[in-house]
């Protein structure tokens, strides 16, 4: 369905000038504005919410060494918060009584061994974004765990497999729900030669709080289903623009995670100095300096940040406008302060190596395929579709071998952004087409997830290396929850 009629069923890192201009100047289609109005949510200074705090750190799981593994426990069960004054304790889901969840940090080679448990009214499932590791042991939406019950989940992590991941639920049509609700935590898996070793280290989680006036979570409304669920609050490690301290000439190395439902986070950081070292599944070649990033959700990036704190530029992190073509909210038409960046005292920069490690470009492959996002507002039952279809659990949608090179075509086809997600290994982006022609990627990466505006298209490569099923779908959890998902039947 056409845009104009969907009006109708409705009824039933730069200088100054990016930084001022308006949000129609920071996107390719940020004239796919608004066509419905969402209903108002509750003003976020209004609501009181503390802001300004110091950055929190995040809690890690403990492990214990035995038997071969690093062996923890996770559980995922209900938990009330005091978020503002005057109000009843907020009910997030949580791991381990922790917004965000314990971070749990591997090295290579390890192993790990883990306990979950359900304690949720909802079956659920802990899903290990973005790490190569057996289909069984993956937590996709065909192994659910039940309320009140548990599993055992186990895996080990390959060479080669450093880099910055993530968990969270993946129970078909109650995803979206269970991370809008807090259930997601952090997953870094080290290098035994890590060429950034020397440098500190800030993890920032970035999440999104919806709260209604009573301080509890709100439920999605009509609008966050067809659009994707944005709230009043970005939060980074479940704090409300808190700040951090970096001194002037420091160079840090920053792991960003967007664990947003929704958003499509343009971060800049102004006033500093910033180096792209990192994609999903680790470090890039060799660092890119860049002035902004687009950062999908579930995607996620490593910098090198050195403190310069540039004069008459924001000394924060920000998120730039950025306008994904939405159908019934308001876009993101202004800069959105994240993070505060204090300066503390001036320090030697530490050295950034001039290359960080080699990718190997993968071959040609030996199968190709299409895979079409596509909208039809006309049927609610089956909005989001991918090649026509809506998700069915017992349908595989493709067939592939283990070992086999293949390479996929992303065709956005819809109106909106749609982030794309394939589970069981990381791509390589090999060309990206804005709707005027074909352009190579300039530098190879590991990445899980892709961002594909409506128009474009991505063609991408991937190898599985572990049989079984394989999800593949948009990584907007309401759009995945109603359909936009497949998987692939991966064969020894």
């Amino acid at each position: 369905m056409q845009r104009r009629q969907l009006m109708q069923w409705g009824g039933a890192l730069a200088l100054s000038p990016w930084f001022f201009r308006p949000a129609s100047a920071e996107s390719a289609h940020a004239g796919h504005g608004a066509t419905g109005e969402a209903a108002p949510m509750p003003d976020a200074a209004a609501l009181g919410l503390a802001s300004g705090l110091p950055l929190p750190d995040l809690k890690r799981l403990p492990l214990e060494r035995k038997d071969g593994a690093l062996q923890g426990c996770l559980t995922a069960a209900s938990l009330n918060l005091p978020l503002l004054p005057g109000k009843p304790a907020t009910e997030f889901w949580a791991y381990n009584d922790s917004v965000p969840g314990p971070a749990i940090e591997l090295i290579e080679g390890e192993t790990l061994s883990l306990r979950f448990d359900n304690r949720l009214p909802q079956l659920t499932t802990v899903h290990w974004h973005g790490l190569p590791i057996p289909a069984d042991q993956d937590g996709n939406p065909h192994d659910p765990v039940l309320s009140g019950q548990g599993r055992d989940y186990r895996f080990s992590l390959p060479p080669g497999s450093a880099g910055t991941y993530w968990y969270h639920p993946h129970p078909h049509g109650h995803t979206a729900e269970q991370v809008y609700r807090g259930l997601a935590g952090v997953f870094v898996v080290r290098s035994r030669n890590d060429p950034l070793a020397h440098l500190p280290e800030r993890w920032l989680v970035l999440s999104d709080l919806k709260l209604d006036d009573g301080g509890a979570i709100a439920a999605n409304s009509e609008a966050d289903k067809m659009d994707g669920r944005e709230g009043q609050f970005v939060l980074v490690n479940g704090a409300w623009r808190p700040k951090l301290a970096l001194g002037r000439g420091e160079r840090q190395r920053w792991r960003v995670w967007n664990a947003t439902s929704a958003r499509v986070l343009k971060l800049a950081l102004p006033a500093h100095e910033v180096w792209l070292v990192g994609t999903d599944g680790g470090l890039i070649e060799k660092p890119r300096r860049v002035e902004y990033l687009l950062l999908p959700p579930g995607a996620r990036v490593e910098l090198a940040v050195t403190g310069r704190f540039d004069a008459g530029k924001p000394a924060g992190l920000i998120a730039l406008p950025y306008a994904r073509g939405k159908m019934m909210g308001p876009e993101q038409g202004k800069a959105l302060p994240l993070l505060d960046v204090e300066a503390g005292p001036t320090e030697t920069t530490a050295a950034l190596p001039s290359r960080l490690r080699t990718i190997a470009p993968l071959p040609k492959p030996t199968v190709r395929r299409l895979v079409a996002f596509s909208e039809d507002m006309s049927n609610p039952a089956a909005m989001f579709l991918i090649n026509g279809k809506a998700f069915d659990m017992d349908r595989m949608d493709f067939s592939g071998k283990v070992g086999e090179v293949e390479e996929w075509e992303i065709d956005n086809r819809a109106d909106m952004d749609h982030p794309f997600h394939l589970h069981g290994t990381q791509f390589q982006v090999t060309e990206r087409h804005d709707g005027k022609g074909w352009r190579r990627e300039s530098y190879l990466a590991w990445r899980d997830v892709v961002n594909v505006p409506p128009g474009q298209k991505v063609r991408l490569r991937f190898r599985q290396d572990m049989p079984g099923p394989r999800m593949f779908h948009c990584h907007i959890l309401e759009h995945e929850d109603a359909g936009m998902m497949g998987t692939l039947d991966v064969r020894a």
